[in-house]
Formats: C-alpha cells, structure tokens, sequence
C-alpha cells in the first residue's frame, strides 16, 4: 500500500479543499404566480413547470 513521502502541511491541505465551501442555491420565480421556487421543479403554489399545468392544486377550504 502506498504511503506518503512527506506529510502534507496545513497551508496545502487548506488551499485544495478552497473550493468544497458550500454556495447558495439558486431560486427562480413562477412565470405564473411569481413566488419562488428550486429551478427545475414544479411550483409548489400553482403547479406549473414549462407554461403549462403539471399538477392540478387543490383549493383549500375553509
């Protein structure tokens, strides 16, 4: 099994893990409703995905 030469130091291990920071995700609005959600996805308050009704929503009652 291999086994490293030298030890890595802190200032090299830290520089390549740079990038493993977690970023934001991103969120787009319903052409339809407006309200916010993940790109890709249906609309969770209206049902729309591409301009067109994927899920029919129920109405809520009172």
């Amino acid at each position: 099994m291999a086994v490293p030469r030298n030890r890595t130091s802190n200032a090299r291990k830290n520089s390549r893990r740079a990038h493993h920071a977690k970023k934001p995700k991103h969120i787009s609005a319903c052409s339809k409703c407006g309200s916010p959600h993940m790109p890709h996805t249906i609309c969770s308050s209206c049902g729309w995905y591409q301009n067109r009704v994927v899920v029919e929503m129920r109405e809520e009652s009172e």
